[in-house]
């Protein structure tokens, strides 16, 4: 006797059909598991066999062989319980296979028959709906995935809490089922109110006007940021500000964050699609696998998790440089790709950098009358970030100490509300001028389009000739600089990049220069110590 149900696995953000075939036939009792599947799905053999038995059922004494096809993809998780026990049902004759063929289900079990809940219901959804061959069956879920399957109300779903109540819905005839799984158009609206409730703000954010100003530039063309400044500058406060003036998220945005959160185990029960820009501050003792995503059963990593919203390295040259040079490519191609034996997965990674870090291992150069920190030691600090990486940052900020009279003054700082308004109008005009190119943000303008998007004046051609042979700029940083003065430009509602776009551009690159430079930690530094603390010896 034979019988099959429709199931799903993920790989990466995306879902792919399976089915899961059921045989019972005359023989040895035994339970045979086949299809290239993993250990988890191994075990659900011996958790099938106790739910149903704990359910009433038990198995026939016969051969019973399950195969999970195609058998070329490798089968991962615990969501292939449910089919499993359903296919066995079957075959044996206790559910018919006409109802088994009009449903696809996903779900693990207890050992006492409940059905748990699984990760990446969202994207099964998605693709059964975008998938004309299933667009008419019904998905049957576990009760604590409700809320995801709620969000889409073109889909046809079941939610159950054991296999006793599964057993109950497949035991109808197939129009009740449907009409019990009739879409629901008023559950929930697909699109949720967007929050922009953020717990900081740049109202609170004291003087540090280059800063707000370089904060604005990077939300508006997307430019991912150095900050480089003493302890308790500003810089960490400055970021975690960030999210509070970056645009709403658009529906296409609000679905990708969501099926990534979803197959993460992260996306709440309680609320529905995420509609809030993430902000993710990974610790600096991150690995790579946590960084850029990977690990035995591959998962999203931190960079995708802040796909849309804002990823935050503080301590930079704390980080392990191994873990800091993997994100030179996805920086690049805003995806990751993670290999394994198995198969190839692809996760997003578009996000907005922000990097923070001290000048020096005490934090306090280039204040000679604090700084204790010997030439060579600057130079070994500062070393632990390669040229490469810094190649791929659009702006490099030095933030200085915040002055006393800016602390105390009673004057009112500017409200991240207003900022995001200039922003949200400065993206509208880079959506009007590069959605034909097939981009949005400045930062995006490809290198075959930078001299038609960026074009120069007589003037300000000879302005960045300059620049170019006075900087030693490499082609990848001059691009940067262009990238940013026609953000800049667009700030300014002029349809033209000027002079001061280009000479402000070129100003965010002084920090790199200052502290990267060739002419870095010269002898006479030593000498300058000395002048300062005559009792200080130089090394």
């Amino acid at each position: 006797m034979y019988s099959s149900v429709e199931t799903a696995v993920i790989l990466g953000i995306d879902s792919i059909h399976v089915k899961c075939e059921a045989d019972v036939s005359d023989g040895l009792p035994v339970f045979d598991m086949v299809g290239f599947l993993s250990t988890e799905v191994r075990e659900s053999r011996e958790r099938v066999r106790t739910a149903l038995r704990n359910s009433g059922f038990t198995l026939p004494a016969k051969r019973i062989t399950i195969n999970i096809s195609p058998a070329s993809l490798r089968k991962q998780g615990t969501a292939f319980d449910l089919p499993i026990a359903c296919a066995i049902l079957g075959a044996s004759h206790i559910l018919e296979e006409e109802i088994l063929s009009s449903v696809l289900m996903v779900g693990e079990l207890s050992l006492e028959g409940e059905v748990l809940p699984v990760k990446g219901i969202l994207p099964i959804a998605l693709s059964m709906i975008e998938d004309d061959r299933l667009k008419d069956k019904i998905l049957i879920l576990p009760a604590g995935n409700l809320r995801e399957a709620s969000l889409l109300p073109s889909l046809r779903y079941l939610a159950v809490k054991n296999i006793m109540e599964v057993i109950a819905l497949l035991s109808q005839s197939i129009d009740d089922l449907r009409s019990q799984a009739a879409r629901k158009e008023d559950i929930l609206p697909f699109m949720q109110a967007y929050d922009d409730q953020y717990p900081f703000d740049f109202i609170s954010v004291h003087g540090q006007k280059i800063l707000k100003r370089a904060c604005e530039v990077a939300a508006s063309g997307k430019h991912h940021m150095l900050l480089i400044g003493p302890p308790g500058a500003g810089k960490t406060m400055a970021a975690k500000c960030l999210p509070s003036i970056l645009p709403q998220m658009s529906h296409k945005e609000q679905l990708e964050l969501s099926k990534i959160y979803s197959v993460s185990g992260l996306l709440s029960s309680a609320d529905g699609l995420v509609n809030k820009r993430p902000f993710r501050a990974p610790h600096h003792t991150i690995s790579t696998a946590g960084l850029c995503g990977g690990g035995s059963n591959p998962k999203p990593g931190e960079i995708s998790l802040a796909t849309s919203g804002v990823l935050f390295l503080d301590e930079l040259t704390e980080f392990s440089r191994q873990t800091l040079e993997t994100l030179r490519q996805p920086l690049e191609e805003k995806t990751v790709t993670i290999a394994r034996a198995g198969n190839t997965i692809t996760y997003p990674a578009d996000f907005l950098m922000i990097l923070a870090m001290n000048p020096c291992p005490c934090g306090y150069y280039p204040d000679l009358r604090k700084c204790r920190c010997t030439p060579g030691q600057i130079k070994r600090y500062l070393s632990r970030i390669s040229q490469p990486l810094l190649d791929r940052i659009d702006l490099t900020v030095e933030v200085d100490t915040v002055r006393f009279q800016d602390i105390v003054s009673t004057s009112k700082e500017e409200a991240s509300q207003v900022i995001r308004n200039r922003v949200e109008n400065s993206i509208f005009i880079q959506e009007e001028r590069n959605t034909v190119y097939g981009f949005r943000y400045n930062s995006e303008i490809p290198s075959s389009l930078i001299n038609e998007i960026c074009p120069l004046g007589r003037r300000e051609s000879r302005l960045c000739e300059d620049i170019y042979h006075k900087e030693g700029l490499s082609v990848r940083s001059y691009q940067k600089m262009l990238r940013v003065a026609r953000t800049l430009a667009d700030m300014d509602e002029s349809k033209n990049i000027k002079s001061c776009h280009l000479i402000e551009a070129s100003s965010y690159r002084s920090a790199d220069r200052k502290y990267w430079g060739n002419d870095f930690m010269k002898e006479d530094i030593c000498y300058e110590r000395q002048k300062i603390h005559p009792m200080v010896q130089s090394n």
